[in-house]
């Protein structure tokens, strides 16, 4: 799921703090606003406009978790929305519906056991690239 690579340089204990911070603030939004999906990202945005003038240690790990967040609000806002429609709609429950729950509830797993892998080695100056948004992000963020 994740690449650990060499950065172009060294960061420095504020850099890897700042990167790391970018992280923890979509778990600290998850539990602030839990059945919200849109407070992580508003969080992870905030959090990612305060550094985007940063160094490129920061920026980019800050992108990096901007992008996962965004697709972590896409899939939850589905079912959200879905799960919504069975609640005040006609409650027609489906295999379809459930096996979406399902694959949401691992995504999210899998996203917020990365989220906290990620955070950890970010802080001990590791630089930790998502297998989808690592590319992406290099795309995006340019040194």
């Amino acid at each position: 799921m994740k690449n650990k690579t060499a950065f172009a340089y060294t960061p420095t204990d504020f850099e890897t703090e700042k990167a790391s911070n970018s992280y923890l603030m979509s778990l600290l939004a998850l539990i602030a606003g839990l059945p919200l999906p849109i407070i992580n990202l508003i969080a992870t945005l905030i959090f990612f406009l305060l550094h985007k003038r940063s160094t490129y240690f920061i920026k980019w790990h800050c992108t990096q978790a901007l992008l996962s967040q965004l697709s972590v609000f896409v899939i939850n806002t589905i079912g959200f929305w879905w799960t919504i429609s069975i609640v005040f709609g006609t409650p027609t429950l489906s295999n379809a519906y459930f096996a979406y729950i399902i694959c949401m509830f691992l995504f999210n797993l899998i996203e917020l056991a990365g989220t906290i892998y990620t955070a950890i080695e970010t802080r001990k100056g590791n630089h930790i690239e998502w297998w989808f948004y690592g590319p992406l992000t290099h795309l995006i963020c340019k040194p």
